[in-house]
């Protein structure tokens, strides 16, 4: 398999999450505090620095009030939008 870091996918999933995160009106600063995390650590994620487990994802939609499925589809979205 080869590494998907840096791929087309992946950078929709980060501009799904970002999307998400601006959609809710909570900052970088508030999801981490919700999250019991330095922001860093969230700017990290943000830029495919640090990878997020499905776990970890669960965690954080919950954080922002959102289903995982919602996240799914907001991935889904960004990723038809990044193959135009």
């Amino acid at each position: 398999m080869y590494k998907t870091l840096y791929s087309r996918r992946y950078q929709a999933f980060l501009a799904a999450l970002i999307e998400i995160r601006q959609r809710r009106g909570v900052t970088q600063v508030q999801l981490a505090k919700r999250l019991r995390v330095q922001q860093s650590w969230i700017s990290k994620c943000e830029r495919g620095v640090r990878r997020l487990d499905v776990v970890e994802l669960e965690i954080w939609c919950e954080a922002l009030g959102v289903s995982l499925q919602e996240c799914l589809q907001a991935y889904g979205k960004a990723l038809g939008t990044s193959q135009r």
